[in-house]
């Protein structure tokens, strides 16, 4: 790919591909009902189980994106005769609150301002006035702002009032620290576009192995039942039709993430990206939205004065670099940059010379 066709995307996913696994996607045409694919779901499978330290989970594949495994995991694991806490403080917590509410269950919605963090009390309060509550769900990487939520701290919370955590780690598995069982976490839900630095269509829950052998759902529908998807996976073909190209890209992602030091020299590069942008950016007058709690992975920083996103995102959309908007009521007022996928540090300041010129 030449220089003037490589697309720099610094949104949150999907990212710029590596040529491994674009070359991936060009793998033989494949039966998903053939053992060749068999293989291949079995080893993908694996590979997302061991990413991190645990030997007590297994994965469950989705095709959807990142949002499909969130609602698979929190329609499946959550009953719907007992109560639910959900901590929000961006976008992605209150979506899940809306998933809950549309599958009938019983949220309840712990809803922060989207530049605070998860207040800790007010779970604790929550806990103990309800001790009906089958479990916590939050977000780990909230990009709706790029805050890495302290899930070490809610964790220790919901141990302390033996209640299991359920996590949304579409934006950080495969790119930040998740030690699930110290935070008492029981699933987390993610997808292949984004840290792991695969393309968009495979999805997965990485769930507690006595939970999908349970034989117990609470799943309201049929395609989004991790015990059914689980089931046959197993048993050695997926239940539906999946996104085989995509799988490939995946399988080749998790090689090339296990080859180059697993998630914690990604998380390095990542931290060196960010410390490089963060200081470019802050040289010409323009500083991070959080002042603590940010995430090595996005980072939103505040449009400058006189300067809107769109006359930004055009002049570096001009120079095939792509930037992200706020959400909702902070689209005025910030753009984020995400720094996964094929990135480099002359790339970084390539962008920050060229919102100089803005």
């Amino acid at each position: 790919m030449s220089e003037r066709e490589r697309i720099r995307l610094l949104n949150p996913g999907p990212v710029t591909l590596t040529e491994s696994v674009r070359r991936a996607m060009l793998g033989p045409d494949l039966c998903h009902r053939e053992p060749a694919f068999a293989d291949l779901m079995a080893d993908v499978r694996s590979r997302l189980a061991s990413v991190y330290e645990t030997d007590r989970m297994e994965a469950v594949l989705i095709t959807g994106s990142g949002t499909s495994a969130v609602e698979a995991m929190v329609g499946t694991l959550v009953p719907a005769d007992r109560p639910v806490l959900v901590c929000a403080n961006g976008v992605y917590g209150e979506r899940i609150d809306k998933m809950l509410r549309l599958q009938g269950k019983q949220p309840i919605l712990l809803r922060q301002d989207w530049t605070e963090a998860i207040d800790l009390e007010a779970v604790a309060t929550r806990l103990a006035d309800n001790p009906d509550i089958s479990s916590v769900i939050a977000v780990h990487h909230e990009t709706t702002t790029g805050r890495l939520n302290d899930l070490e701290a809610l964790g220790a919370v919901c141990r302390e009032y033996e209640t299991p955590m359920l996590v949304d780690a579409v934006s950080s598995f495969g790119g930040a620290q998740l030690p699930l069982e110290r935070w008492n976490a029981v699933a987390c839900a993610s997808n292949s576009n984004k840290c792991l630095h695969g393309v968009p269509g495979v999805a997965f829950v990485l769930a507690r192995r006595d939970l999908l052998t349970s034989g117990t759902s609470h799943a309201p529908g049929l395609y989004l039942d991790l015990i059914a998807n689980f089931d046959a996976q197993v048993a050695g073909y997926p239940a539906f039709t999946p996104a085989v190209q995509a799988m490939y890209a995946l399988h080749q992602a998790l090689v090339d993430l296990e080859a180059e030091g697993g998630w914690q020299a990604r998380a390095a590069d990542y931290a060196e990206r960010t410390g490089r942008l963060v200081t470019g950016l802050a040289a010409l007058g323009i500083e991070p939205l959080l002042d603590e709690g940010r995430s090595d992975i996005l980072t939103s920083f505040r449009l400058p004065l006189r300067t809107t996103f769109d006359e930004l995102y055009a002049h570096l959309r001009a120079e095939n670099f792509v930037i992200y908007a706020g959400q909702k009521q902070m689209f005025d007022s910030i753009f984020r940059v995400a720094v996964m996928g094929d990135l480099h540090l002359d790339e970084i300041d390539r962008l920050v010379h060229l919102v100089s010129e803005v």
